[in-house]
């Protein structure tokens, strides 16, 4: 059999400003260590085993001394710190030029435009929690039919409509026309256009978890398109294909939770498991990002994580001795921090594994989240990634394949 490649991310579980947090008002963030002292420790048994407690000194999470997985943690190299640019990171590619952001709302030329192609114009257009905004501005949605606009820190335009005013597939039309017609070019390109159905009434309004991301597709080749053009198939489960534009991703499946994002990965697993064929399995659990960090709820949090942890052993299960299989994040998104809601800038863990790791071995702090992708590229045999510094060869020092 040929060895899979399983990457799972663990949206907005960093492990630690970086140097340049202060740049991004992120300084003293950390998502990780924060959150196990704000709760007086986590109870994480199985990713304590892999190593995460050497990556960080993590309450509740100790160092263990005998890792089962190689482990360390990875700066991030791209301009900002938001999903976009970390995934494509991880995927092989350093972001050098930012994109754009708009702290203040949109420009008139842009609601202008907005106006000319959906019809009407747009309520709110500033920067604002999601959950909040719906609540501010949900009765005067319902009363008139104008969406809500908002945006973030990150590179968004996000837009919000109940369910008994837009349907949630007209929503999505929506955010399509935004993102192809107005929001993808000069002057006003932005990364993602996202849509946030929500349902309810006034003063109890819920989002819905039929979020959908339209990204701007990279500009430039990632480890996704280097698997495809060698013929290996690409699964994608979660918002994954949506970061990438859709481009070098075979199929994938779109989850409402990690249990359900968990479960895809076990099928995809289970289903390849006696193929003769190299796969890639991208995958992004977004309930600790959206669901609890970001509304800030350190409770939530925890037992996001703690699900994901009594879920690794059947995981690890269906894994053969040749695959490799990582877990990492995208940037962090503190639930304690109280600056903002927004994501944080972070370091990454890193946990890593193919058979087992003949002793503990420290990856160290990596310069890129590139490193990963470029590790996957060497173990996948495929041509060499132009950003990050693989660790296969290290790994192969270690490791009983």
């Amino acid at each position: 059999m040929k060895p899979k490649a399983l990457i799972i991310v663990l949206d907005g579980v960093g492990v630690g400003a970086l140097p340049d947090a202060v740049e991004y008002r992120d300084a003293g963030s950390d998502t990780l260590g924060n959150l196990a002292r704000a709760l007086g420790g986590l109870s994480l048994p199985n990713l304590q085993s892999l190593g995460l407690g050497n990556i960080l000194s993590l309450e509740g999470v100790p160092p263990a001394e005998h890792p089962r997985a190689f482990y360390g943690r990875m700066a991030e190299q791209s301009v900002g710190k938001d999903s976009t640019s970390g995934h494509w990171e991880l995927a092989g590619r350093a972001r050098v030029e930012p994109p754009a952001f708009y702290p203040d709302g949109f420009p008139p030329q842009v609601i202008e435009a907005f106006i000319e192609k959906i019809g009407m114009a747009p309520l709110g257009n500033k920067p604002a929690s999601g959950t909040m905004i719906i609540q501010e501005l949900g009765r005067e949605h319902i009363a008139t039919g104008r969406p809500i606009i908002y945006t973030s820190a990150d590179s968004v335009l996000q837009i919000a409509a109940h369910v008994n005013v837009t349907p949630v597939e007209e929503l999505y039309r929506i955010c399509r026309v935004v993102r192809d017609e107005i929001m993808n070019g000069n002057p006003w390109r932005i990364d993602r256009v996202i849509a946030r159905p929500f349902a309810g009434e006034p003063n109890k309004f819920t989002r819905l978890k039929a979020r959908r991301d339209f990204s701007a597709p990279p500009p430039f080749p990632t480890l996704l398109d280097l698997a495809s053009e060698a013929g290996i198939k690409t699964f994608g489960v979660g918002k994954v294909d949506d970061l990438f534009g859709h481009r070098g991703i075979s199929d994938c499946s779109h989850t409402k939770s990690n249990a359900e994002g968990l479960s895809h990965i076990k099928r995809l697993l289970l289903e390849n498991r006696w193929k003769n064929n190299k796969i890639l399995i991208f995958a992004n659990l977004i309930d600790f990002d959206q669901e609890y960090g970001h509304r800030r709820n350190p409770e939530g949090f925890r037992d996001a994580l703690e699900e994901f942890d009594a879920a690794l052993p059947g995981l690890l299960e269906l894994l053969d001795p040749q695959d490799f299989f990582a877990i990492t994040a995208d940037h962090g998104c503190d639930p304690t921090f109280i600056r903002s809601t927004d994501h944080t800038r972070e370091y990454a863990p890193a946990l890593a594994m193919c058979g087992s790791a003949g002793e503990p071995c420290g990856l160290g702090t990596r310069r890129s989240f590139a490193d990963l992708g470029a590790t996957v590229a060497e173990f996948l045999e495929l041509p060499p990634t132009p950003d990050g510094t693989s660790f296969w060869r290290e790994m192969q020092k270690k490791a009983k394949i």
